[in-house]
């Protein structure tokens, strides 16, 4: 089915991006796990800013954090600390970050993370500290030798975070140098060849009324399976009723 137009009507009007970012990821397991070996597992994960955990170590027991807020004086009781005043104050909200991803790890190797996609949002390319935010864990990923691929749908913000990662490395794409789509689908990844570090890219510019592309996952160096965007998006459109 061709690339619908999430954030104009008439599918604007029929659902929200919301609804349709939060069911993908779910999608994108259940058809990767068709074709995934026994050792790797996918997750999705959906992150919509101002949520936290809390570790259970850091509960309190009987009253008693284990920090110590302060220091005991001579008589036994506890002496407060008062900080001074901070020299620096921002109206900022650092875990305000959306993420709507879906995490491939290896369990023979520990639960180690192998592969990462990454669903872009509209409050990941609104701002420049978002979108700087996006592109240093893409970058940070790929650092660590894990698979990156980024799909981005969002039609109403023109910029292309793609192109944005590789301007960490102080590269280009030269297939995106005349054009920088505001849609598109691709697979980076970072590996060992012989004795040489070598990154590779498979990018896919996405057109709305065009059907989608199909994305190598790399697991390991010369371990990959397909994931069809194609297939992945229609069956979330259908359960969602937006065709």
């Amino acid at each position: 089915m061709p690339l619908l137009d999430h954030f104009r009507p008439p599918t604007f009007n029929k659902g929200s991006w919301e609804g349709f970012h939060g069911g993908c990821p779910m999608t994108i397991v259940m058809d990767l796990c068709k074709s995934l070996p026994d050792q790797y597992t996918a997750e999705p994960r959906v992150h919509l800013g101002k949520s936290f955990e809390v570790d259970v170590c850091t509960f309190d027991v009987e009253g008693e954090n284990g920090f110590g807020s302060g220091t005991s004086g001579s008589d036994g009781s506890t002496a407060t600390w008062t900080p001074p005043e901070p020299t620096l104050t921002l109206e900022l909200d650092p875990t305000e970050n959306y993420e709507y991803e879906v995490l491939i790890f290896d369990q023979q190797r520990g639960r180690e993370l192998v592969a990462a996609i990454e669903l872009v949002s509209p409050a990941n390319k609104d701002r420049p500290e978002a979108r700087q935010a996006f592109v240093s864990k893409c970058a940070a990923l790929l650092q660590k030798k894990v698979c990156v691929s980024i799909v981005d749908l969002v039609t109403v913000k023109q910029f292309n975070l793609y192109c944005e990662v590789l301007e960490v490395f102080g590269q280009s794409d030269p297939a995106f140098a005349t054009h920088r789509p505001a849609t598109y689908a691709v697979t980076c990844r970072s590996h060992q060849l012989a004795n040489r570090s070598r990154f590779e890219s498979w990018a896919y510019p996405m057109t709305v009324g065009q059907r989608l592309p199909v994305l190598p996952i790399w697991l390991s160096n010369d371990l990959s399976v397909s994931l069809d965007l194609e297939l992945s998006y229609q069956q979330t459109c259908s359960a969602l009723r937006l065709i």
